[in-house]
């Protein structure tokens, strides 16, 4: 029996505190409440083949065009053979699925998907289904006493020996980790653990545009990078073309299947001049559309006109009720849109049993980069690594053997990233220059900016930087809270800097990384992937 520390409570989190509770020493630990994560906000579906008339071969073609070329097939195969189990097991525990009229789940298509093989539950709620099945069941295991929870807790960084730089010293050496450091009611504290399990999600909050929820800021990959984990694929972030200014309410590519028009604030419907597929191109070319568009409006949105799609409101009604929350009728009125953060393809990088290039540390989810999404993400296919990939890492750390007694270092000063940019400035600055299109001089801008701040700052240690982390518009109410905000914001700060290299390194568009100041085109190109309107009206919210 070994003992685990679980950072995190989406999707990945509780599966793999589930799957190691009773057999070893779990404590999971999660920045807000249970289950308060991306999983909660997803509102499409999970993949998997069920059912005779689909074939995994399908499913993996799938996801291998939707990530241009630059996926590993094997991790790729490992997450659609194994699809079909996990959403039976996520059945087994309690998450209940639509159902079409006969009785057998009902199975939706989404685009880039070949066919229907997409399982909701509450229709566009799946990802809460599952988050609340999941957290009820970690539950019952803390209130029997087989894994100890710790909410409101932040991980802040990982405890390692073996290696006392911030890369090992030598190409053999290799770190390994001991425990972590968290920040829990305003004071840092040492935790050890045998093995670790990042599951702590993706990092939208380094935009100013985002559908992910507030505590998405990237804490585990941050701690990751200061540990010296080796990480992938920073460059490549999924935009959502139509989210809602503000909030960042996703609005679904299925109100524009369903006929809805993208206008500019003059009324024009502009798309019909840069595509032929006009509002139903892909996701990519929809974003950069809008984006500059919105730029020649001087930031001003752009418009989803659904006023003429036939019975709207019924058609879709959590997204009818979500705008209404914001005073807003889809019915009746222009919706304000912007392209928003929505995923992470890069990560922290792993094998295909979650296990990073440090020793103990395994990492599951968003926060990981598998390999499966490749350039650019397959529509519900997030869930499934998830699920997938959080049980992997589960068998591995049960094959680990079990750790002597060791002694826990005390914890390790890691040098915050420091910045001088307050976290809307850091935010609006990676919106002009990492967002949806890239150049080399917004990148190289974005560093600067970025390098000035480390100078500046560099004598300032995190509990002072608390005091300049947030601008006048946010208002961290405690102390705590206040060295909360600072801390991610350094974390921001930090993979910030690594994504803008990452970036500036990839000189040619792939994917969901486009870049506008280069001719270069990369040696694999995806075929086109057109999505007709049937697809997308079957389509729920795109998680």
């Amino acid at each position: 029996m070994s003992s685990v520390i679980v950072a995190g409570s989406g999707i990945a989190g509780l599966t793999a505190a589930l799957r190691l509770s009773g057999r070893h020493t779990v404590t999971l630990v999660t920045k807000g409440r249970l289950g308060e994560s991306n999983t909660e906000w997803a509102q499409g579906g999970i993949a998997g083949v069920i059912g005779p008339d689909d074939t995994v071969d399908s499913h993996i073609a799938d996801t291998l065009t939707a990530g241009a070329g630059h996926c590993d097939p094997e991790a790729v195969r490992f997450l659609c053979e194994a699809g079909g189990g996990a959403i039976v097991s996520l059945a087994e525990a309690g998450v209940d699925f639509d159902t079409d009229p006969t009785g057998a789940w009902a199975r939706g298509i989404e685009g880039a998907h070949s066919y229907p093989r997409i399982f909701h539950s509450g229709g566009d709620a799946t990802g809460r289904a599952i988050s609340t099945a999941l957290a009820q069941k970690l539950r019952t295991e803390v209130a029997a006493g087989r894994v100890t929870l710790l909410e409101d807790t932040m991980l802040v960084d990982i405890l390692t020996t073996g290696a006392h730089e911030r890369r090992p010293a030598r190409a053999t050496e290799v770190a390994t980790a001991t425990g972590v450091t968290v920040l829990r009611d305003g004071r840092v504290a040492a935790l050890a653990a045998d093995a670790i399990v990042l599951a702590t999600g993706g990092v939208g909050q380094l935009f100013a545009h985002t559908t992910n929820p507030t505590a998405a800021t990237g804490d585990g990959l941050a701690a990751a990078i200061r540990a010296g984990a080796k990480v992938s694929d920073l460059e490549f972030f999924q935009f959502h073309p139509t989210a809602l200014p503000g909030p960042g309410f996703l609005i679904s590519e299925a109100v524009r299947g369903a006929g809805a028009l993208i206008l500019d604030e003059h009324g024009h419907r502009f798309m019909t001049d840069i595509d032929d597929r006009a509002e139903l191109a892909s996701r990519d070319v929809v974003a950069l559309a809008l984006h500059r568009r919105q730029a020649a409006q001087d930031g001003r949105p752009c418009f989803l006109d659904a006023r003429a799609v036939p019975d709207v409101q019924a058609t879709f009604p959590s997204i009818t009720a979500g705008l209404a929350a914001h005073g807003l009728d889809l019915s009746r009125d222009l919706i304000p849109v912007t392209p928003a953060a929505h995923y992470f393809m890069g990560g922290v990088t792993t094998d295909r049993d979650g296990r990073t290039s440090i020793h103990g540390v395994f990492a599951v989810g968003e926060v990981a980069c598998t390999g499966v999404h490749g350039a650019n993400r397959l529509a519900s296919n997030s869930l499934l690594e998830g699920a997938v990939f959080a049980a992997r890492a589960a068998a591995a750390i049960d094959a680990l053997p079990v750790n002597r007694d060791h002694e826990l270092p005390l914890p390790q000063s890691r040098s915050l990233h420091q910045t001088a940019l307050t976290r809307t400035e850091l935010q609006d600055l990676t919106w002009a220059h990492l967002g949806v299109e890239r150049t080399a001089t917004g990148l190289r801008t974005l560093l600067d900016r970025l390098g000035d701040g480390a100078r500046n700052d560099g004598a300032r240690n995190a509990g002072t930087s608390a005091n300049r982390a947030h601008s006048a518009d946010d208002h961290p109410t405690t102390p705590a809270a206040a060295l909360a905000d600072a801390l991610e914001t350094a974390n921001l700060a930090l993979i910030a800097e690594h994504m803008a290299r990452h970036a500036l390194a990839r000189e040619h568009s792939l994917g969901a990384h486009t870049r506008t100041d280069t001719t270069l085109t990369p040696s694999t190109t995806a075929p086109s992937t057109a999505t007709s309107p049937t697809a997308l009206l079957q389509e729920a919210s795109a998680c």
